[in-house]
């Protein structure tokens, strides 16, 4: 199997993407070009696409447990579902959607999570009282991670 040369112009472009994002983990796919660009020490990978071939494994380094993970599993648990970064008010100056200790409504909007340019509103699962905030105006986050306990 012939190796295309890798395209740094690109890579550089992801990477720069990363910073600019404070993601920490980005990844292209062409269908016959994937390159995964991440932080913390991970590779780079460049997988080309061969017809009828399993698809390649990427080990990613294993995360440190932050102190909300403990939280993930609990039900009132507001996950999050996609990887952005957290907003606390529709615009900056504005008010916050909901505040520590603040009973919310089922489908009240709790943040936004900005992801590729778009801000999907995060809305309460439930209707109770809001007992823990995990994260910060402008914080990145991940897929999977607490936002928020509703109780």
């Amino acid at each position: 199997m012939a190796t295309k040369p890798i395209d740094s112009e690109l890579v550089r472009s992801l990477a720069h993407l990363l910073d600019e994002t404070n993601l920490t983990e980005i990844e292209y796919d062409t269908g016959s070009l994937r390159i995964r660009v991440a932080r913390q020490g991970a590779p780079v990978s460049v997988h080309h696409a061969v017809p009828h071939a399993a698809p390649a494994v990427v080990a990613a380094p294993v995360a440190q447990p932050a102190a909300h993970d403990d939280f993930s599993n609990h039900p009132g648990a507001v996950t999050s579902p996609m990887v952005g970064v957290a907003y606390m008010s529709p615009e900056p100056g504005a008010a916050k959607f909901v505040e520590v200790g603040q009973t919310v409504s089922e489908g009240q909007t709790l943040m936004l999570i900005e992801a590729m340019k778009t801000f999907n509103p995060i809305r309460a699962p439930r209707g109770g009282k809001l007992t823990r905030l995990f994260v910060t105006d402008g914080q990145p986050v991940e897929y999977g991670e607490p936002l928020a306990i509703i109780e």
